[in-house]
């Protein structure tokens, strides 16, 4: 190695082009070269991070952004399924109650006015009264003006909107919770009625004693006491005791009717007015 400083152009070119210069540069070409018709460089730094990449830390503007990405997404599917499984539930409605337990406080659904119609025909005459009366569900069933019915949830209870075709509100009806609950309190068969009976404890009576202090009391607080009596009559036998529940539940009142035919007994849950059932215990307490 001379480590002399050139005198002139030819020691120079000499040590420019010496053969060792000239393997380095060829090298560094070879590289250039062979990288951009193979891009392996790329590769094996690929390889390199994808090996790596288990071990090191999930941190970085990229991964924030992916991460936010990927929650996004799967935000967006839930958002989907729970609407396409609120759409399903919505079609496949039989009653007011089953559109109320299917949406949450944050959903909607929407059904057709037929479909709206023969969930209101379900209902028995008191029940429909206090949503919408019939002569004027009739009147917008032929106006012809009813498109759709947008369903909303109102606390424990559902708002009701009426729309035509551009969206504006024909006509806004409530549900409220203790309406809903009265829906569905219709009716229960229950098995082994004595040990059903246990719950009531003191406030088991015959089923003599029940009726005559109900037919003491005023039409409309019978009517209030028994708000389906015609379920009783679906039943065969003969009532032999009654139950009251000493717990209120939305202004209703549970009743156990334990029917006998033959060998069986059948138990019919029923709901009454809490203050008419409690005017009937006063009743049958004196008694």
């Amino acid at each position: 190695m001379d480590w002399a400083e050139p005198q002139n152009a030819a020691d120079w070119a000499s040590r420019l082009f010496s053969f060792r210069n000239l393997a380095l540069g060829l090298s560094l070409l070879l590289l250039l070269v062979t990288e951009l018709r193979f891009d392996w460089i790329e590769q094996v730094v690929g390889n390199f991070l994808v090996t790596t990449n288990t071990k090191r830390l999930e941190s970085g503007p990229i991964w924030e952004i992916g991460n936010q990405a990927q929650s996004a997404r799967k935000t967006l599917e839930q958002i989907v399924t729970d609407n396409q499984a609120t759409r399903e539930e919505a079609r496949n409605a039989t009653s007011f109650k089953h559109i109320a337990a299917s949406i949450q406080s944050d959903q909607w659904i929407m059904i057709s006015p037929d479909h709206f119609r023969r969930l209101y025909l379900k209902l028995d005459p008191e029940a429909a009264a206090e949503i919408i009366s019939p002569y004027e569900l009739l009147s917008l069933i032929q106006n012809g003006k009813w498109e759709r019915t947008y369903f909303e949830k109102d606390g424990d209870g559902l708002q009701i909107y009426l729309l035509d075709k551009s969206n504006r509100v024909l006509r806004q009806l409530k549900i409220s919770s203790s309406l809903l609950y009265y829906m569905e309190q219709s009716e229960l068969e229950v098995a082994q009625s004595p040990n059903y009976f246990q719950k009531f404890q003191n406030r088991v009576y015959s089923a003599d004693v029940f009726f005559r202090g109900l037919q003491s009391l005023p039409e409309e607080v019978r009517q209030s006491v028994l708000l389906r009596p015609e379920n009783l009559l679906r039943i065969p036998g003969r009532i032999t005791r009654v139950g009251i529940s000493d717990e209120a539940i939305s202004g209703f009142i549970e009743l156990a009717f334990e029917i006998e035919s033959g060998t069986q007994r059948t138990v019919v849950l029923m709901q009454g007015h809490e203050w008419a059932v409690w005017r009937l215990r006063s009743i049958l307490e004196k008694k």
